[in-house]
């Protein structure tokens, strides 16, 4: 494994208990926020100490508890891109990249490559204040590839540019670590964002991993109620699993599920665009009372009381396209279902 992480760190009430191994891929760290993301990353580079575990990069130990080892930062050939990207503010553009480069006698001519690669020839001379935010990005990380890494960390790298600048700051963002031959761990709460950038996610909750997916097994299969409210899923109700049937209590509902259920399963994650007006006579079909209906910008969504829900169940979200909603006839009442494959069962 090009990264190995398996490491416990306390921090007053909060307990940090993450294990992942990653490939010299892009592997996202998806989870809300305080959940420990950020922390895993100072922990693998070094910046705090985990009080027990080992992080192995590339065959170099970086952290061993039982054997005494915690480099310092500087060996550890790992890259770091904050969120505020902490360049040096009394420097020039030029000047903080090649502060990244660790031989003296490249610092010129490196710096150069990276201003030209980067597309900061025309700011070289300006200092952090004078540029954009995506200007700033684009140092940073020419500042980190300059000390050639062997893995590069990004702590939720958008966080700190206006929306109009994140999607092309992406795109730049995106191409550049395409070329990249290491490991990159992406932080982000932002599933969109992971979806477009990793092939690989491990989910973290609590401050601890809730193991490695990949993209199609968290959008499309995920085995915990973490993993499914991480993939966007906002309908969840307490079940009784009976082979191929589940009770929802609270819904006053039985349907039929298409998946196998996973052991110690207690709910189900059903997403609100897998929801759809039917005929009575569509398998997994029940009537509902439409409670209130919001318009978003290409959607509306339907929140929904089916007819046996208990008087304090937290209601159905299901979300059209708005044309399909305004396509329905009777939008006080009507009948929904749920296909058996799209129902998730969840721990």
């Amino acid at each position: 494994m090009a990264l190995s992480v398996d490491i416990r760190k306390k921090l007053g009430d909060f307990q940090l208990d993450v294990r992942f191994d990653a490939e010299n891929e892009a592997l996202a760290l998806l989870g809300a926020s305080g959940c420990g993301k950020s922390v895993t990353l100072r922990c693998i580079a070094g910046i705090l100490t985990p009080d027990e575990g080992k992080i192995v990069l590339d065959g170099v130990t970086l952290f061993d508890s039982a054997a005494g080892i915690d480099l310092p930062p500087r060996k550890r050939q790992i890259g770091y891109l904050f969120q505020q990207y902490a360049l040096f503010p009394h420097m020039t553009v030029r000047q903080n990249i090649a502060a990244g480069v660790r031989e003296r006698a490249r610092r010129e001519s490196a710096a150069a490559q990276l201003l030209r690669r980067f597309r900061l020839e025309d700011v070289a001379d300006l200092r952090p204040a004078q540029i954009s935010g995506g200007q700033q990005q684009r140092t940073a990380l020419a500042r980190i590839l300059a000390s050639e890494p062997k893995a590069i960390l990004l702590d939720e790298p958008f966080s700190a540019l206006d929306s109009y600048l994140q999607h092309q700051v992406e795109l730049e963002l995106a191409e550049t670590l395409e070329q990249f031959p290491g490991t990159v761990l992406w932080v982000s709460h932002d599933r969109g964002e992971v979806f477009r950038n990793c092939k690989r996610v491990c989910v973290l909750d609590g401050g601890c991993s809730q193991g490695t997916f990949t993209l199609r097994e968290l959008f499309h299969e995920p085995k915990t109620e973490a993993a499914a409210r991480l993939s966007g899923c906002k309908n969840y109700a307490e079940a009784i699993f009976d082979g191929d049937r589940i009770t929802l209590p609270q819904l006053g509902l039985t349907l039929l599920c298409g998946k196998d259920i996973p052991k110690g399963a207690r709910c189900v994650g059903i997403r609100a665009n897998h929801i759809y007006p039917c005929e009575p006579t569509t398998v997994n079909a029940f009537p509902c009372t439409v409670t209130r209906v919001v318009q978003d910008v290409f959607t509306t969504i339907v929140l929904l009381r089916p007819e046996g829900a208990a008087p304090d169940a937290e209601p159905l979200r299901m979300e059209l396209p708005r044309e399909a909603w305004y396509a329905v006839p009777d939008k006080n009442c009507l009948t929904v279902a749920v296909q058996p494959r799209d129902i998730l069962p969840l721990k």
